[in-house]
């Protein structure tokens, strides 16, 4: 038994090392940074400053962290309902029975998930939201309508944005939904009918909760990732040399503009560090809630 320990400590030092090496090291290191004044002035011979980023983050008028946090949760609520709805409803179209090509109609969805997020973000920048040249644009001229400028402001910039949003996670919500569609037995829907349940009582007391299961961790891992987005509101609205106009921060973009623009370290690390709190939160919340659901 001893030397089956022993093996098994040689086996778990290197991988335990890696771990605290990647990601517990980089931790610490901006908790402590967060701790501390450093920034492009202070670079070599910064000092303890304690909470003070903390507070100045949260009691500092126009810091923009609460307004940053306020837009992301908007954000993140926004595109999630929207995702989880839009995309039910093409997965249920997807699956009338007699529709021809269907398959076709799935890889075809499958193109806005997989092109690179780069790329697609500034192929809607230049060819839809362009003032001058952009599709919508010519449409509207066509249409004898004036040409809108749709990042200039803040409220056509997070509409512009969840739209893109949207064209972009879609498919992947749809495939999900679309998968547990089909481990749904169709017995369930034939007694429905019978019973003379229509097309909304058979997704309600259906549908949706033979696909929870399935569906609440695709769910839980897109709302994540919704919540850290950064490429899309970075670069259609404040990548250098193209500013938009609009003054949209969600919490990632307000960090990164810290860190990278203004050069505060300290004031960056600790919004780091209030992020990687909130997703701990949400994440043993979301956790708790599907434990006990599968109970």
């Amino acid at each position: 038994m001893k030397r089956k320990k022993k093996a098994a400590w040689l086996y778990l030092t290197p991988a335990l090392i890696l771990i605290g090496l990647i990601i517990v090291f980089p931790i610490l290191y901006t908790g402590y940074i967060s701790l501390t004044n450093m920034n492009l002035f202070h670079w070599n011979n910064y000092s303890f400053v304690g909470l003070e980023n903390y507070k100045r983050a949260f009691a500092k008028a126009d810091s923009g962290f609460l307004a940053a946090i306020g837009v992301t949760l908007l954000w993140t609520l926004v595109n999630m309902v929207l995702q989880v709805v839009i995309a039910y409803f093409i997965a249920l179209g997807l699956n009338v029975k007699g529709l021809k090509a269907n398959r076709v109609y799935k890889t075809l969805l499958m193109f806005p998930w997989a092109m690179p997020a780069y790329v697609s973000i500034l192929l809607w920048r230049v060819c839809m939201y362009n003032t001058e040249f952009g599709l919508l644009n010519q449409i509207l001229e066509k249409l004898g309508l004036e040409k809108l400028n749709y990042l200039s402001s803040n409220v056509p910039a997070f509409v512009s944005c969840t739209i893109l949003n949207l064209w972009m996670a879609l498919p992947f919500m749809i495939m999900m939904i679309d998968g547990a569609l089909q481990s749904v037995d169709r017995s369930f829907y034939e007694s429905a009918r019978l019973d003379g349940a229509g097309f909304w009582k058979r997704n309600i007391y259906i549908t949706i909760p033979c696909i929870k299961p399935i569906l609440a961790p695709a769910v839980v891992m897109t709302t994540f990732t919704t919540f850290k987005q950064f490429d899309i509101v970075y670069l259609l609205t404040m990548q250098k040399g193209a500013l938009s106009g609009a003054s949209l921060q969600t919490i990632i973009t307000y960090a990164h503009q810290n860190a990278f623009v203004s050069n505060n370290y300290g004031l960056s690390s600790a919004v780091s560090m209030l992020i990687f709190v909130l997703i701990i939160i949400f994440s043993l919340y979301t956790n708790r809630g599907l434990k006990e659901e599968n109970q």
